[in-house]
């Protein structure tokens, strides 16, 4: 299930290109994706951060 702030796939082809590649250490535990659904989210519904869904990934992260 989704979120009517996710990022589509047509918007993620234009997006993914502009983000900075580093050198792959270990496989991350959330994608790029991921984190910008997160933020997304919090922009649109102007939530706190703890209240964000599990699903964004820890709150620490999210929020860097």
């Amino acid at each position: 299930m989704g979120y009517s702030s996710d990022v589509t796939d047509k918007e993620w082809e234009i997006i993914k290109p502009l983000l900075p590649t580093k050198k792959k250490t270990r496989p991350p535990l959330w994608t790029k994706r991921q984190f910008l659904d997160g933020v997304f989210y919090q922009l649109k519904n102007g939530c706190n951060w703890a209240d964000l869904p599990k699903d964004f990934g820890s709150i620490p992260i999210v929020q860097k």
